[in-house]
């Protein structure tokens, strides 16, 4: 079964309140298996626009990523980042297929 993934951009405008978002929403990742894989370290934009923090979150599956995302208490984290940070984020389904050679 194919992992899922959060791939998200986001720009923070308060540091401090966006602290709470951060403690509120390992309840609900805990909760789904989720695995920080990329979290806001160094980057360099090679092509289009970015924010700037970049995190990347592996889930077990892709419904897993998606309950989580759907979760009550994911949803209860999100209420406490909307006023303070600007998000882009997709849950995408990890691919198992071939690779280049």
């Amino acid at each position: 079964m194919a992992k899922g993934y959060w791939i998200a951009r986001v720009d923070v405008a308060d540091v401090e309140v966006y602290k709470s978002y951060v403690a509120a929403n390992g309840i609900a990742l805990a909760k789904y298996g989720a695995r920080f894989l990329v979290r806001a370290g160094r980057y360099q934009i090679v092509e289009g626009v970015s924010r700037s923090r970049n995190v990347v979150i592996e889930f077990p599956s892709y419904q897993a990523a998606l309950d989580c995302w759907h979760s009550s208490e994911y949803q209860a984290a999100v209420a406490l980042r909307r006023p303070v940070a600007t998000v882009d984020c997709v849950v995408v389904e990890g691919y198992d297929g071939a690779q280049p050679a």
